[in-house]
């Protein structure tokens, strides 16, 4: 009786987030439709405009519609990056940052606006192959400290991004102040002024096979959580699915860095959020967590390029809204406890 009552509440509650999910996923696709209309330059929903007008076109298929895509991708990534990061080092406070991952975008993008100026191929590239450099040394340097898988690369990660972190203050004290020092610091900022459909497709390339390896992984993830002992006797080998789970998430990180900049608080406070309204179990929490992210991304960079003038850097936005969700977040907590 008990196991039919459990197996009960058990659909139920399946088919209440399936519902939740789909209304998730409508809100998103009507987020990103109405953020094509919005932006410096305002357009008017007319029928008859945008029959007849060029214009429109080229700024709604060329400018807007690859940097929404890219928003939506680049939300979806870092939040699942987040929630990977956070599930293996059993740490809701756990990011990709961790990592030293974008310590090694920064500096690599700050050196290369110091080599290249404002080249902005150049600039990915260097941001890019730093981060993966990042990712090395945590790894080469985890082996060598020799405890615990996970808390060794804890250490390594933050001895990494100290590494990087100095190496980003001596590029910017040597960079012109005029010149190179502000392109620094707005990239440090965040930003997706610089999306396009090339930017979007080499993108894609990297961030959607991930994406789709993690979905549908989602059902052993769960087992991350798990006491190491418990693990194990499931199938769980930690000596190199570990690293694989988790060079895949900084790998998300590290390509969507390189072309959007530092962007903050998406990959610490979706996956939070997501848990608490979808509980713990990835198998449900993934896909919330990929929309949720989207949405986020979507809407601050929407306020960043609509709400003044000039482009607002997009970690402004997600700082500011991101604190405000993780104050709510632990009084929450606090409430239940």
């Amino acid at each position: 009786m008990l196991r039919l009552l459990s197996q009960g509440s058990e659909v139920i509650l399946n088919k209440h987030s399936t519902f939740i999910t789909t209304y998730l996923f409508i809100g998103l696709i009507a987020l990103a439709i109405v953020a094509l209309f919005i932006g410096r330059y305002h357009i008017n929903i007319d029928f008859e405009f945008l029959k007849s007008d060029t214009l429109f076109w080229q700024l709604l298929l060329r400018v807007r519609l690859p940097r929404v895509l890219l928003a939506l991708l680049a939300g979806a990534g870092l939040a699942v990056s987040g929630l990977v990061m956070q599930t293996v080092f059993h740490n809701p406070l756990a990011d990709a940052g961790i990592m030293g991952i974008s310590q090694g975008a920064g500096f690599g993008a700050a050196l290369g606006i110091l080599a290249y100026g404002n080249q902005l191929i150049y600039v990915q590239a260097s941001s890019f192959f730093f981060s993966l450099a990042a990712l090395a040394l945590t790894i080469l340097l985890s082996n060598q400290i020799g405890q615990d898988k996970v808390l060794s690369l804890v250490l390594a990660g933050i001895a990494i991004s100290a590494l990087f972190s100095s190496g980003l203050g001596i590029i910017k004290y040597l960079a012109d102040p005029i010149n190179e020092l502000p392109g620094i610091v707005f990239w440090l900022l965040g930003s997706l002024s610089t999306s396009n459909w090339e930017t979007l497709f080499r993108s894609c390339i990297f961030i959607l096979p991930i994406l789709t390896f993690f979905f549908f992984y989602r059902w052993r993830l769960n087992i991350h959580s798990l006491d190491k002992h418990i693990a194990f006797s499931l199938g769980l080998k930690k000596s190199w699915e570990t690293y694989l789970v988790l060079v895949g998430a900084v790998l998300l990180t590290a390509v969507i860095t390189s072309v959007s900049g530092i962007i903050s608080w998406v990959g610490l406070i979706i996956p939070n959020f997501s848990r608490m309204i979808f509980g713990a179990d990835t198998r449900t929490t993934m896909i919330n967590t990929m929309i949720l992210g989207g949405i986020f991304l979507v809407a601050c960079d929407t306020f960043a390029r609509a709400l003044l003038p000039g482009e607002i850097p997009l970690s402004i936005f997600t700082a500011f809204i991101g604190s405000g969700l993780f104050v709510m977040l632990m009084s929450r907590r606090k409430n239940h406890a």
